[in-house]
């Protein structure tokens, strides 16, 4: 293609398509980390013939590699003003270079020898870019579970509910299917008929998983003494991390069951592949908005009992801090949850309310309360007096008023002539 390479952002990663010696010079300039796209497996998007043939030859030689996009890579596909196809829903465009550089952006149309001038070709990066995107999510899962310390199948096998039981075997086939999918490259009907009823079993434990935590969030409304409270926080630091390990699992089996599916309609019916991929997409969404609203209602509730807690730290000088730092636990928790799921979530750990602070507190108020005391009463012995005064004085001039009716003019201690 002389010095082009094709860029493509579906809103989760960036694909650059191009000879290898351009891709990885881009790449290295923008210092960006990628792993292989795996443009070979678009070959089965064109069947057999002449063209086929063509087309094949244009992929193999090419180079295509796949960018997580961060907050770092979205700045590149905002830099070179990737252009968004209403029908995919992708961006797309061309960078030309010149002397071996990345220069100007050229709109991807004007490019007649594009790769992404053919729709199947971008359809099918487009889905591979997806898969790619859910295996990038299923691995950082599997980091996640480990670094919790949990083992999910431990988890499972301490319920004795049917359908977090028959979650362990449904794993088990989709790891199994995933392990032959990637030697052979693709998913035929065979391969397929070992997973396709599994999506129900994971719907099942997932809602489930997702019932114990709204009964734990109802569970922390329903307390009001910190002493319970603190008790109820601090099993769900264990309880909570058990549960979030669960839907992790939930997550990473629907991921891998997207990826088999997307491979299937390649397989199958490739003119369908970018519509079943915008569907894979929505419906995942839906699962995160699900997950997200009950985590956060569940650390609503916990962020209540720290307010109950400082508030009667000085009646409770042990239990209130202990309640707020299970409760710190339990939100970090959340957070790292929804962190490797990509959900957005703004963490921030709660400060118990130390006791010499409440005391102090308390102190300064009552002695406010008892110098407000004190001038309200010299204030209305003051008024007292003043009123008193007021009286004698009225009295007195009554008084002297009658004397001088009964004696005339006279001072009431003169005598009258004869």
């Amino acid at each position: 293609m002389g010095n082009e390479i094709q860029l493509i952002s579906d809103g989760e990663g960036l694909a650059v398509i191009g000879d290898p010696t351009d891709v990885e010079r881009f790449l290295v300039s923008e210092g960006l980390p990628s792993k292989d796209l795996g443009l070979q497996r678009l070959k089965s998007v064109f069947g057999t013939g002449a063209a086929a043939a063509q087309a094949g030859s244009e992929i193999a030689a090419e180079s295509g590699r796949w960018v997580k996009l961060t907050r770092e890579s979205a700045q590149v596909v905002k830099k070179y003003g990737l252009r968004e196809s209403a029908k995919t829903g992708c961006s797309t465009g061309v960078l030309k270079g010149q002397k071996g550089q990345i220069r100007g952006f050229v709109e991807f149309a004007k490019a007649p020898r594009s790769l992404l001038t053919n729709p199947k070709i971008l359809a099918g990066a487009a889905g591979i870019m997806a898969q790619i995107a859910m295996q990038q999510t299923m691995t950082e899962i599997t980091d996640y579970l480990a670094t919790i310390d949990e083992k999910v199948d431990d988890v499972l096998r301490a319920q004795k509910d049917a359908a977090l039981a028959r979650m362990i075997g449904v794993g088990f086939v989709i790891e199994e299917t995933m392990i032959i999918r990637e030697r052979r490259g693709r998913v035929d009907d065979v391969m397929w008929s070992k997973v396709q009823n599994a999506p129900t079993t994971i719907a099942d434990t997932q809602a489930y998983a997702l019932r114990q935590l709204d009964a734990l969030a109802e569970k922390m409304e329903q307390k009001t003494k910190i002493g319970d409270l603190a008790a109820t926080a601090k099993d769900a630091e264990s309880t909570v991390r058990e549960w979030l390990a669960v839907l992790a699992r939930c997550f990473q089996l629907q991921d891998a069951i997207a990826v088999l599916e997307l491979d299937r309609v390649l397989d199958a019916s490739p003119e369908e592949l970018n519509g079943h991929r915008l569907g894979l997409k929505a419906a995942r969404q839906t699962r995160l908005g699900h997950i997200s609203r009950t985590t956060e209602r569940l650390v609503a509730r916990m962020n209540a009992a720290v307010g109950t807690a400082n508030a009667k730290v000085l009646l409770n000088p042990n239990k209130s801090p202990a309640l707020v730092t299970s409760i710190n636990h339990v939100s970090a928790g959340v957070h790292g949850f929804h962190t490797r799921l990509g959900i957005e979530s703004g963490h921030q750990s709660s400060q118990p309310r130390r006791w010499v602070d409440a005391a102090t507190e308390a102190r300064d108020k009552a002695l406010e309360t008892g110098a407000k005391g004190v001038d309200a009463a010299m204030s209305l012995g003051n008024e007292t007096l003043d009123r008193a005064g007021s009286v004698t004085e009225k009295l007195s001039s009554c008084i002297a008023e009658r004397a001088r009716r009964l004696f005339g003019d006279d001072e009431p201690g003169d005598k009258k002539s004869g």
